[in-house]
């Protein structure tokens, strides 16, 4: 089978970046390519058109490929609902949960699930790009591993390192990965690229020739650091980090600030790259007070742990800015757990198990939490702008709907859907009524790329980026038994 396994020397390498870009890269050759992961353990997921539920990072791999996202390439997540428990989906459906004293031995099952489909998708594609999860040097999990040495094991497939120069260290993490390998495992380390480099790569070239002297390992090249590029992340360490110059707009322009919760739990925290894409609008992901108080939007993003993440709201003195914001009519937006912490009541014996809880009650409303869990793309209209997102939950909220996904009251928004900041006209309406609730003098750029045209350009910008500082050939011919 033609494939080839990236991995990094951490969480966060850029295993998700280089997959993308050389997803792209090989697509726009001619070569049927197709991502995989064997497991993401993330709360950011997407539903795929079958209705299967994916990590984000794969359905924007699969974009990148140029197919069409499903189960099978990323044939399990995990969603870690606390620090001792997770969640499980498998083949993109609920399947349990896994307990922390399982995450070793408890997995046979699932590991069997992935094997069978890398088969299913390497016998239709030309080569699968598949992406690794943490460090393939996490010994202590070595035994049961299906998504790093596990996979390139039991598919003899050749293995890409990646290491991130920007957290310093990079040589010896390169070298500390190879040497904590067993021979059997090492063998399949084929090459490796640096990622995040900034300044004059020539300086590494004393560092990069003693690795390969040790190693045996040739250097497939040097990316720099890609000041417009962002992912749809599945690691909990990038969120948060959009720069400035995602967003541009000049000295003079007026701007609208936003504070995003940053829940101990936050799951698809990726609904507001769209904000923060949008010329004029500064993101900031916190949980301190003032910043919350003070900003122009404060938004209650979903979370994993509902009614967990609610009392951590009310013991941080959260829920009594929020109540101060609603006060004042400054404007307050919740979407899917954020937003069932807005509705009056919360009935949860699925996820927390608690049963009755107090909501916020500033939008009226109440929840219940189903064991079938609501997988779905749903669409609609708002102001005449076509609307369209993605549905990930339990609750299902019982409310008058008068807002795409759920309902509205002032400067109070509430929607279940996730996604629907990705739609051009509605955000840019939408947000014109914020800022007129806020005070604010910001309005919509005209000319502006949209989200997904500016999505689809960073993924280009990516591949140029692997084609202009890694040897993509070599890599492609690693991949397909020729190197």
């Amino acid at each position: 089978m033609n494939g080839l396994l990236v991995t990094g020397t951490s969480s966060d390498a850029g295993k998700s970046l280089v997959v993308t870009g050389l997803a792209r890269a090989w697509a726009r050759r001619g070569v049927r390519v197709a991502p995989f992961k064997s497991q993401n353990m993330s709360n950011n997921s997407m539903v795929c058109r079958d209705g299967s539920e994916i990590g984000r990072a794969q359905y924007l791999q699969c974009e990148a490929a140029g197919v069409e996202a499903a189960s099978v390439h990323n044939p399990v997540l995990l969603k870690p609902g606390s620090d001792r428990e997770a969640f499980v989906v498998l083949r993109g459906r609920p399947a349990g949960r896994l307990r922390a004293g399982e995450y070793a031995t408890g997995r046979r099952h699932l590991a069997d699930a992935a094997f069978t489909a890398f088969e299913e998708l390497a016998g239709d594609v030309d080569v699968v790009i598949a992406e690794g999860a943490g460090s393939p040097a996490e010994i202590n999990l070595r035994g049961g591993d299906y998504v790093n040495m596990g996979l390139a094991r039991r598919f003899d497939l050749p293995v890409a390192l990646v290491g991130d120069i920007d957290r310093g260290g990079v040589l010896a993490a390169l070298y500390g990965t190879w040497a904590l390998l067993d021979d059997d495992d090492r063998r399949h380390l084929a090459a490796y690229v640096i990622n995040k480099f900034r300044g004059d790569a020539s300086v590494l070239e004393p560092g990069l020739d003693e690795i390969t002297r040790r190693t045996g390992l040739p250097c497939r090249g040097v990316l720099p650091w890609l000041e417009d590029v962002w992912l749809d992340s599945e690691d909990a360490l990038s969120i948060g980090r959009w720069r400035p110059s995602l967003a541009g707009g000049d000295a003079d322009e007026a701007r609208l600030s936003v504070a995003v919760v940053r829940f101990p739990r936050t799951s698809n925290a990726t609904d507001v790259d769209a904000l923060a894409a949008e010329p004029g609008v500064d993101v900031r992901v916190t949980t301190d007070a003032d910043l919350c108080r003070e900003a122009d939007l404060l938004v209650l993003p979903g979370s994993r742990a509902t009614v967990s993440d609610l009392a951590w709201l009310r013991a941080r003195g959260l829920a009594d800015v929020v109540a101060d914001r609603v006060r004042r009519g400054a404007p307050v937006l919740g979407i899917c757990g954020g937003y069932e912490m807005l509705v009056d009541r919360l009935e949860d014996s699925v996820e927390s198990g608690v049963g009755a809880v107090d909501g916020l009650g500033h939008l009226r409303g109440s929840v219940r939490f189903e064991a079938e869990k609501t997988l779905a793309r749903p669409a609609g209209t708002w102001r005449g702008e076509d609307v369209d997102g993605y549905e990930i939950h339990h609750g299902v909220v019982t409310a008058e709907p008068n807002f795409p996904g759920g309902t509205c009251a002032g400067a109070v928004w509430g929607t279940i859907w996730h996604g629907t900041l990705e739609n051009d006209g509605f955000r840019r309406a939408w947000l014109s009524d914020v800022a007129r609730a806020s005070g604010s003098a910001w309005v919509p750029r005209g000319g502006a790329m949209g989200f997904r045209a500016r999505r689809s350009a960073m993924i280009d910008a990516l591949a140029d980026a692997c084609d202009e500082h890694l040897d993509v050939d070599a890599l492609l011919d690693l991949a397909m038994r020729k190197g």
